[in-house]
């Protein structure tokens, strides 16, 4: 169920028919005596009309049945975006291999004992950092950073586990920290598919966790890296086995619901077009929130924002007034957020409300934070993929990033 918070006027859908070809088969038509009915709403699009099934409820707030659809692209990079979708698709597989992977995986002692863990990795061989914090935070007893940078935090030495995560084994921000790690004897586990962070840990006599080697971009690869890293936080016992199970548990979750995860991307992703997203979310899934940015802007390749509540009520929410752009929020939420973050989302769409004509409120399936916060990352990945096809652009390609690594690598020559 989504809540759109539309305005009394007329509006047209995003979609153009230069853009797709599209067929629609609508759920259901209004009946003589129905709100929809009686308030004559119309919808206008340039191609045909369609109808929808609205039921009025409080605050501008509607439930939406969106009618199915097929869609038609024309364009020379298909076979290029056909493989994104596969790669989605292969998530919940991906996550139940990483699985198998793990229980091989034999850690070697320290000499010294852990006072707090700091992972190292960028995009998407690091997100699954940020999913690992917030899944752990309530088993933890030692703080957990995550550096997404160049620069290792000074207090870095031998009580330090420092896990260094890069998905092709050349993320040059991952291997400058690395030698910092090195120089201050701390605990290291390399998780990698290949390159010079294997060669490393092979040649300092590391610990390692070598991933499958495949085409596939770093971000298509999150569930190697997020359960590699659950599995050391086990070892030394800032991560259960209970937190394994959920996994198994969101991969079974996500291979049910995936018909009706992708019905209900693409009907996000329609209201996404030509709009400027803003992603919201609580405090309790804020990795959630990331990584749909993130998508959006790898597979998308389109600009937006995310925050997260109650901070957003701090700042964030003043600047909600009449803009030129047109925005289109997003609140991806569970049924388990604290009661009073719960009422701020509440109160913060009536608010927003008024300055958009979207807003679309996300509930994820499943009933623990991982089965929901995995749910959300398919759903996520799905909702960049269709929007990637409503673009008409390649969903593989970061060109402007090789562009970059190109002219770094000319200086460092």
């Amino acid at each position: 169920i989504m809540g759109f918070a539309l305005p009394s006027r007329w509006f047209t859908l995003p979609t153009k028919k230069a853009e797709v070809d599209a067929h629609w088969l609508h759920a259901s038509r209004p009946t003589k005596g129905d709100w929809l009915s009686k308030t004559k709403a119309k919808i206008k699009q340039k191609s045909f009309l369609n109808y929808f099934s609205l039921t009025f409820h409080q605050l501008k707030t509607f439930e939406f049945h969106a009618p199915l659809y097929h869609i038609g692209i024309k364009t020379q990079d298909k076979l290029e975006m056909i493989m994104m979708n596969k790669l989605i698709e292969e998530f919940p597989h991906q996550l139940l291999k990483a699985l198998k992977i793990g229980e091989q995986v034999q850690l070697r002692k320290h000499t010294a004992p852990i006072h707090h863990i700091l992972v190292i990795g960028m995009g998407g061989s690091g997100i699954g950092a940020n999913f690992v914090a917030d899944f752990t935070k309530d088993s933890r007893m030692i703080p957990m950073l995550i550096s997404k940078g160049y620069e290792t935090p000074p207090f870095i030495a031998e009580n330090s586990l420092v896990i260094c995560s890069s998905y092709s084994g050349n993320t040059e921000e991952t291997l400058t920290g690395l030698s910092y790690a090195l120089s201050k004897g701390a605990k290291i586990v390399c998780i990698s598919s290949a390159g010079r962070l294997i060669n490393l840990a092979k040649e300092e006599g590391l610990d390692y966790i070598q991933m499958p080697n495949s085409e596939a971009p770093p971000r298509a690869c999150l569930g190697y890296s997020l359960v590699q890293q659950i599995f050391i936080l086990k070892h030394f016992n800032q991560a259960t086995q209970e937190h394994l199970e959920q996994i198994k548990k969101a991969a079974y979750l996500i291979q049910k619901e995936e018909k009706s995860m992708k019905i209900r991307a693409n009907r996000i992703a329609r209201f996404l077009v030509g709009k400027f997203p803003i992603i919201y979310t609580t405090e309790r899934t804020p990795s959630v929130a990331v990584r749909l940015r993130q998508q959006l802007n790898e597979n998308a390749k389109i600009l937006c924002s995310h925050h997260t509540i109650p901070e957003m009520n701090h700042n964030e929410l003043v600047g909600w007034r009449k803009q030129p752009v047109k925005f289109a929020v997003l609140l991806l939420r569970t049924k388990n957020d604290y009661y009073k973050n719960e009422l701020r989302a509440q109160i913060s769409k009536k608010i927003i409300s008024n300055f958009t004509d979207t807003l679309i409120d996300v509930v994820a399936k499943g009933e623990s934070l991982i089965e929901q916060s995995l749910y959300l990352v398919n759903l996520s990945d799905w909702i960049s993929w269709e929007l990637s096809k409503l673009r008409q652009v390649d969903s593989i390609e970061v060109k402007v990033i090789d562009q970059l690594k190109s002219e770094l690598a000319k200086v460092h020559s």
